[in-house]
């Protein structure tokens, strides 16, 4: 997991994205779904094709990783998650989503 070309903020990656068309920001619900402006997306229908890793050097709160995500139809959008002690997927299936999701190399 690497931050790429400059964008070693959660900021700029956004930014990026959005000049892109790509700011959609998918949501995993409690059963391990991703879920897009209210449509569904199982495992095989999605894949992660790249992920930035921000360390929070400045701010430990920012300790972040971020997937970039395209879906079966085309939808490209991002997912972010805290890590450590400051993870918001405690007790979902967030964690089992992201390992079983393929990866675009």
């Amino acid at each position: 997991m690497t931050n790429i070309g400059g964008m070693d903020t959660i900021s700029s990656v956004l930014d990026h994205l959005k000049l892109k068309g790509q700011d959609n920001e998918f949501a995993i619900n409690k059963h391990g779904m991703v879920m897009l402006r209210g449509k569904v997306y199982f495992r095989n229908e999605i894949k992660i094709i790249k992920t930035y890793r921000f360390e929070g050097e400045s701010d430990p709160a920012e300790k972040t990783i971020m997937y970039i995500i395209k879906t079966y139809d085309g939808h490209v959008g991002y997912s972010l998650d805290a890590y450590g002690m400051y993870t918001n997927h405690v007790n979902d299936q967030f964690a089992d989503l992201i390992k079983s999701m393929p990866r675009i190399a």
